[in-house]
């Protein structure tokens, strides 16, 4: 399977996924059919990362991307919000510090490593004071603004899927041979298996920032087989239609579900 083919197979199973999760009413297993994208994005953005000719130019796109779709869920969470359900999906954020640690791995410099964890830790200063700023003066309520002000600043604990993402991210870049992806792959959906166990009812309140979906994130399984049938060769392209249907299918939904509440 090309790069391509496998990227609308991930496109097809988002769109489902996301039906679930904006329109009322519909079977949970749609959320199921949904875990098979992110495993399949995680991975190409790291291959995209290895093959591309300017490095910094793709991090910078990424970033871009994700900063448009923090101001689109800001403006809907703000004005066009009637049922009280954020919008808040965000991947560009993930993928964009997906490969942002891909970057600080390849170059093993130890002054890149100081900065990344110098901007974690200002960054999620910046955070709690914007967010204070939010509620006491703007007084808009936190569900609008931490994701916004974790996507514009590239917070790791705050982005979708949290940091356990972005490592899992990491280790598909890693994973340089279908025995180690597909050790690499097994490991992490039992520790999503084995936390969900352990902790049970306490995670969901959690889980927005580190277990989205948790009691069947680990479902992502599934696209292990997908993965280990990649061909290595790119398909017919299709860049630009990936990064705009993102937000435009949220878009669509999230007012077909407003609209059907």
């Amino acid at each position: 399977m090309t790069t391509t083919f496998l990227k609308l197979i991930a496109v097809v199973s988002m769109l489902i996924d996301h039906t679930g999760q904006f329109i009322p009413n519909t079977p949970e297993y749609l959320r199921y059919i949904g875990r098979l994208a992110i495993p399949i994005f995680a991975y190409f953005v790291g291959i995209g990362y290895r093959k591309t000719s300017n490095k910094k130019k793709y991090m910078i796109r990424l970033y871009v991307l994700s900063v448009v779709m923090a101001f689109i869920n800001l403006i809907i969470n703000s004005f066009y919000n009637d049922s009280g359900d954020f919008i808040r999906n965000n991947y560009f954020a993930t993928l964009f510090l997906i490969v942002v640690c891909i970057h600080i791995l390849e170059k093993r410099q130890v002054k890149l490593y100081v900065h990344f964890i110098l901007w974690q830790i200002i960054s999620f200063v910046l955070l709690v004071l914007l967010d204070w700023q939010s509620i006491v003066i703007i007084q808009q309520p936190t569900g609008i603004t931490t994701p916004f002000y974790g996507d514009i600043l590239g917070h790791i604990m705050i982005v979708e899927g949290g940091i356990f993402f972005v490592i899992f991210g990491v280790l598909l870049y890693l994973s340089n041979n279908k025995i180690k992806l597909t050790v690499a792959y097994c490991l992490f959906n039992l520790f999503l298996f084995a936390a969900y166990a352990k902790w049970g009812g306490r995670i969901p309140s959690y889980s927005r920032l580190w277990f989205p979906f948790a009691d069947y994130q680990w479902m992502m399984i599934g696209a292990l087989p997908l993965l280990l049938l990649y061909n290595g060769k790119k398909g017919i392209g299709l860049k630009y239609f990936f990064y705009f249907f993102y937000p435009i299918h949220i878009i669509i939904l999230y007012f077909i579900g407003e609209n059907l509440h």
